[in-house]
């Protein structure tokens, strides 16, 4: 009795090391963007406002509010993927961090400060945004329920 050789699926093979790579430059991304906004929601929760005073004069509440956003949204880059409760929840945050980036290009052109400053949120939000894309596309077909 003979047993039939499975045929080995090249597109899955192949495709493996890629979603490894691709994985492993994810969190690398997110562990920097998860630091750099649990850092600037931080400071816009704890400086007092006057400190927080940029090329556009902002309501205080709403600077606040965007601090917890950031806060949240940096969290929200790390912890779902790490305790794996939730790990859908990681795109998402990445695209409320989009959106908040593009509020601070928008910000930084209408204060006149320039393009060269509007450079930094913009890469922000593109790293944001490929966080976004690459968990959304690595999340599983049917999770577990």
């Amino acid at each position: 009795m003979t047993t039939a050789e499975p045929t080995p699926i090249r597109s899955s093979v192949e495709a493996q090391p890629r979603r490894s790579t691709l994985n492993i430059v994810l969190w690398i991304v997110q562990v920097l963007l998860a630091l750099l906004f649990i850092w600037a929601g931080g400071m816009k929760l704890v400086l007092p406002l006057e400190k927080l005073a940029g090329p556009v004069a902002l309501p205080g509440a709403f600077v606040r509010f965007i601090g917890v956003a950031e806060l949240l949204g940096g969290l929200g880059l790390i912890l779902p993927s790490l305790l794996r409760i939730r790990p859908g929840l990681t795109p998402l945050a990445a695209a409320g961090l989009v959106i908040i980036m593009i509020g601070a290009v928008v910000i930084t052109f209408v204060g006149g400060v320039g393009v060269g400053l509007a450079v930094i949120p913009g890469v922000t939000g593109l790293l944001a945004a490929f966080v976004a894309w690459g968990r959304w596309r690595l999340a599983p077909i049917h999770p577990k329920k």
